[in-house]
């Protein structure tokens, strides 16, 4: 047998299916006669009844495809997915686990192996082969089983978490209470019926047509009329946002779309595809193309999404390149939107008191329908794979968007269970509101200070309004990759002007330039095999003090007569690297004062993301005035982990005993030359999180705008002297989910159990 041929075979054919049922017959068919063996059958874990499924078979009489089940460790089937590994059998049928099912054929049946299909740890099911000769099939077969299953195991766990499998079969399983796990956008509880809502055009099945000379000034007037009328529905959702409530610093993004649709720049790259013989719909999907390339190649989660917004933008330009009429939606009292990718202008579309939650199949936390729905207060949860939204229009849905779940036509206790949560969780955010204009500080006095980061995204307006003490991080990325030059000095310095006036006399922190390698400028571009560890961050800025000089004099400037400024530089791996960054920090202070601009010297820090920098803190605090840990990153480095990374993002934990111990590293290193500490990222919105970095002595927490009122909440609710004590305890365990249950715990004994269920 040609292992490899046979395999390419088996999966070609598979894969040319869109029918799990008719590919698992493919596999038994294929298998049975590769391996020339009598019989071949696939059976999977039905973990609504807790059995093990016959769902195909060759050999096996068919009829009983979906009757034949077997509880789970009954049977050689049941070892199978008990050990969670291969049981090779010379005679099933002497063998003590051995189970005999009337009439599936399997009485002359000898020899047996039986390999389990997993993924990500996971044992889905189990593959397996029959012979009627007694006899151990040989290493070989065995092989070639082993990786079939593991070839076949990605498909089988998305079927299984849709359902399709034993929908398919139209078996006897109900889809009452359903559940489909996705990513926690925005919190919340919601309970409503589903409006799926799809692109207003589709920019990937736009056709290539070439066109004339005689027709491109035709195609241009297109093009430009086109532009107007996506500026002016644009301009109407924006003003739809006014009367859900939001401020004008919270619609942003609409401001965004306004201004890349006014942008000559834009429209020439249109233009000048146009002028190429593309008539203006490919030309839109070229440019598109591009522009949406560049951001999803990105490192940086929040960069990546960004990609969203141009992609939404694109269609809407498109939607009237296709000259259709905008056509009214029937929207429900309780209204939860659903869809491949909800953009979000499709919030802004719904009518105010009528928008309870949102469903989408793709995104993440850092989209902008995440970071829009979490400034309006709407349950979200994002990333939803395996969730046919087709079949979902008008169904009964409820959204967590605490725990990042969706439950399908839920039964009416669970409905019930869920509105006396939806009650728990406004009492709790009545409590919450409560410590707006408190200090932030424990029960003893101990206190905190609590900043917002921010960057490209309606968090102003709302991190003023929950009572946000600065800027912990200001990501200066984003005027950069919006435009197709480096922009001016002076650009800079309005952007920035405008940032450090809505907080003044409050601090903001702004970081240096984090490009290259993995966040490519499409006029500056970084081609390289690993650019996690390559030439990014603080490494191109110093190698193009141009850039860099620019940079820093457009942010000292911008901070004349408001003297809230604070730069910090990314990316810091060495000692040299902080030495050379505060040298033409320098140069650029003496060159603005030469200029005549009467501006205080700011203080200067470094991000702590990277393990050398770890080790070098007290080194680096004896150079610069504060620093700061970006909590994401550094675990990430720490545990050689990339979160994003599906298959291995739930070995991403920042409880990790090793992160623990380099944060307090950290800290003690900076407070050893009196230098402030602060930490920013995901660890400082957790609850359980927040107890240790409060004992360890972080000087400040710098997180999204929605979460500080619970960051203070927590904070408020124990002594520095609990969390010491808890500190202590927990570095004593050598596993992270240990140390969040004994902290989760900790938190239920301080009454704030609510934070950690549904419902919180």
């Amino acid at each position: 047998m040609d292992i490899l041929k046979t395999l390419r075979h088996i999966i070609l054919e598979v894969n040319a299916t869109q029918d799990l049922s008719e590919a698992l017959d493919i596999v038994v068919c294929g298998v049975k006669e590769a391996m020339h063996t009598d019989a071949c059958s696939v059976f999977l874990i039905d973990e609504t009844r807790a059995e093990n499924t016959l769902v195909a078979t060759a050999g096996l009489n068919k009829a009983l495809i979906g009757k034949v089940r077997l509880k789970l460790g009954e049977g050689v089937v049941g070892l199978v997915t008990e050990r969670a590994e291969p049981i090779n059998l010379s005679n099933a049928s002497s063998h003590p686990n051995f189970v005999h099912y009337p009439g599936l054929g399997e009485e002359t049946l000898k020899a047996f192996l039986g390999v389990p299909i997993i993924h990500q740890r996971h044992v889905l099911g189990v593959l397996s082969v029959y012979q009627h000769e007694e006899r151990c099939f040989d290493e070989s077969e065995e092989a070639f089983l082993i990786t079939l299953s593991a070839q076949l195991a990605g498909s089988i766990a998305y079927a299984l978490a849709t359902g399709t499998v034993f929908d398919a079969m139209k078996l006897d399983t109900t889809i009452s209470d359903r559940v489909f796990t996705g990513i926690a956008g925005a919190p919340g509880i919601a309970i409503g019926k589903a409006l799926v809502i799809y692109p207003p055009a589709d920019l990937e099945s736009v056709p290539e047509r070439k066109i004339t000379d005689e027709e491109i000034p035709t195609e241009i007037n297109l093009l430009s009329s086109a532009l107007v009328s996506t500026h002016e529905a644009i301009q109407q959702l924006s003003e739809n946002m006014v009367a859900h409530g939001l401020p004008e610093e919270e619609r942003a993004l609409f401001d965004v779309y306004l201004r890349i649709l006014e942008s000559n720049s834009f429209k020439q790259e249109l233009i000048d595809e146009i002028k190429q013989h593309q008539w203006a719909q490919s030309a839109l999907k070229h440019v598109s193309q591009k522009h949406v390339a560049r951001f999803e190649e990105m490192d940086d989660p929040y960069l990546k999404e960004r990609a969203s917004d141009i992609r939404d933008l694109s269609e809407r330009i498109l939607f009237y390149l296709q000259s259709r009429e905008n056509h009214t939606r029937s929207y429900h009292q309780q209204t939860i939107l659903v869809g491949e990718e909800i953009k979000p202008s499709a919030l802004a579309e719904v009518p105010k008191g009528k928008l309870a939650g949102v469903i989408s199949v793709k995104g993440s936390s850092n989209s902008h329908v995440a970071i829009l729905a979490r400034a309006l207060g709407v349950p979200t949860v994002l990333g939803v794979e395996g969730l046919k939204i087709s079949q979902l229009e008008d169904a009964e849905l409820i959204v967590d968007g605490y725990y990042g779940q969706v439950y399908c036509s839920p039964s009416a206790a669970l409905c019930h269970e869920f509105m006396i949560l939806l009650q728990e969780e406004y009492e709790l955010d009545q409590k919450i509101e409560t410590v707006r204009d408190l200090p932030a500080e424990t029960l003893d006095g101990y206190p905190i200070k609590l900043y917002v980061n921010t960057g490209l995204s309606p968090d102003v307006g709302q991190a003023l309004s929950v009572g946000a003490q600065g800027v912990g991080l200001y990501r200066t990325e984003v005027p950069f990759m919006t435009r197709d030059r480096f922009p001016s000095e002076e650009e800079q310095r309005l952007i920035y002007r405008q940032l450090l006036h809505a907080f003044a006399p409050k601090p903001v922190v702004m970081r240096t330039l984090d490009v290259g390698g993995d966040k490519d400028l499409s006029y500056f571009p970084v081609v390289e095999d690993n650019p996690f560890l390559g030439w990014r961050g603080i490494r191109i800025t110093l190698d193009h003090p141009e850039i860099f000089l620019g940079q820093l004099r457009a942010m000292l400037q911008a901070s004349s007569g408001l003297e809230n400024l604070n730069i910090m530089f990314p990316m810091i791996t060495t000692i040299a690297e902080v030495e050379e960054s505060i040298r033409l920090f320098r140069q650029a202070y003496q060159e603005v004062l030469a200029e005549g601009w009467d501006i205080k010297k700011p203080s200067l820090g470094v991000m702590i993301e990277v393990p050398s920098a770890v080790y070098q803190a007290q080194d680096i605090a004896k150079r610069v005035d504060f620093l700061s840990v970006g909590s994401n990153d550094l675990t990430q480095y720490l545990l050689a982990v990339d979160r994003n990374n599906a298959r291995v993002a739930n070995l991403y934990n920042s409880l990790h005993p090793a992160v623990l111990r380099a944060l307090m590293q950290v800290v003690a290193g900076g407070h050893a030359e009196n230098k402030l500490v602060s930490i920013c990222g995901e660890m400082a919105t957790d609850p359980a999180s927040i107890i240790l970095l409060l004992a360890m002595g972080f000087d400040a927490l710098s997180m999204s705008g929605t979460g500080l009122l619970q960051a203070k909440w927590v904070i408020r609710k124990f002594t520095i002297a609990r969390a010491r004590q808890l500190l202590a305890e927990v570095l004593q365990m050598d596993d992270a989910i240990e140390i969040r249950n004994h902290l989760e715990q900790a938190l239920e004994e301080a009454g704030l159990g609510n934070l950690l269920r549904a419902g919180r």
